[in-house]
């Protein structure tokens, strides 16, 4: 199978294009900087600028994996519009490789797995969030709402889609654990604002393990909840982190701090939704790790 990635040098794309390689795919990726992302992806990735690049090469599968970080920066008017345009232009961009390909009268793939993320549900207080949940209209939730919308548009052309709407993603070298690791570490750590927001996360392997399976399963599409069957509170999450270290956890963030910091951004870090894979798991997908104590073992060490 001919896979091709949107952010495939990104932390989720570098541990999937290993894993589709060796099951003996061939792995296309687009990335903005070409060289660079050949440095971090296996040897014999096809390497390019747009996805239309690869019209003479028509792909079996479509993973969109791209979009600027969310929690890179403030959410300036300016930096709202970045975060939306990441995600639409790779978004489009796909679906604009399946009209040329459709012109050509070409093979056209027959999935896209398409990245989408917990905010889509918006604040979701402590009530289980499953992927029926209505959402709070909030800019996450119209951000993800949108980004969902485009990857929808391949289904005009046959293409089966399905939204993996992705909780924090945890493993070494990059993701949330590589900003929160230093100061719990340095026994710094401590929960944000009253800590009883839920945090939906997921190992990174696990991750992976179920965008292959969407890959694999011509029986599934639309919505899936990207997230380990136990989620935990903020609160929850600091202790297990910290004890994981073994060190205290003692200076917890006021929510006022992070508001005044951050401004509407803070939102990421003080609210949440209580996200359960129900749909993954009805469909027979097994998590690895289900806790978020076994997962913190396994990356940590």
């Amino acid at each position: 199978m001919r896979v091709l990635i949107t952010g495939g040098s990104g932390f989720v794309g570098q541990r999937l294009c290993p894993r589709l390689a060796e099951a003996g795919h061939r792995v296309q990726v687009v990335s903005r900087d070409p060289e660079a992302a050949r440095r971090r992806l296996p040897e014999g990735v096809d390497v390019r600028r747009s996805a239309l690049d690869f019209v003479d090469t028509p792909s079996d599968a479509l993973v969109n994996l791209a979009g600027e970080s969310i929690a890179a920066k403030r959410w300036s008017d300016r930096q709202k519009e970045k975060l939306l345009d990441s995600r639409l232009n790779a978004t489009r961009e796909l679906v604009g490789l399946c009209e040329q390909l459709r012109q050509t009268g070409a093979r056209m793939p027959r999935v896209l797995v398409s990245a989408s993320a917990m905010g889509y549900y918006g604040d979701q207080g402590d009530r289980e969030v499953s992927e029926e949940t209505p959402p709070h209209d909030e800019f996450a939730h119209r951000l993800c709402r949108r980004w969902e919308e485009a990857a929808g548009e391949a289904e005009a052309f046959g293409v089966r889609v399905a939204r993996l709407r992705i909780g924090l993603v945890l493993d070494q070298g990059g993701g949330s654990l590589q900003k929160m690791l230093p100061p719990f570490r340095l026994g710094l750590g401590g929960r944000f604002g009253t800590g009883k927001q839920f945090m939906p996360w997921i190992h990174r392997e696990d991750l992976v393990r179920a965008i292959l399976f969407l890959l694999e399963r011509d029986d599934l599409e639309g919505p899936f909840n990207g997230s380990a069957p136990r989620p935990v509170t903020n609160a929850e999450f600091t202790r297990i982190l910290a004890k994981q270290l073994g060190r205290p956890a003692l200076f917890p963030v006021p929510a006022i701090v992070l508001e005044t910091a951050f401004g509407e951004m803070a939102r990421l870090l003080l609210t949440g939704a209580d996200m359960r894979p129900k749909r993954l798991q009805e469909a027979g997908f097994r998590f690895e790790y289900e806790t978020l104590e076994a997962a913190l073992a396994d990356i940590l060490g």
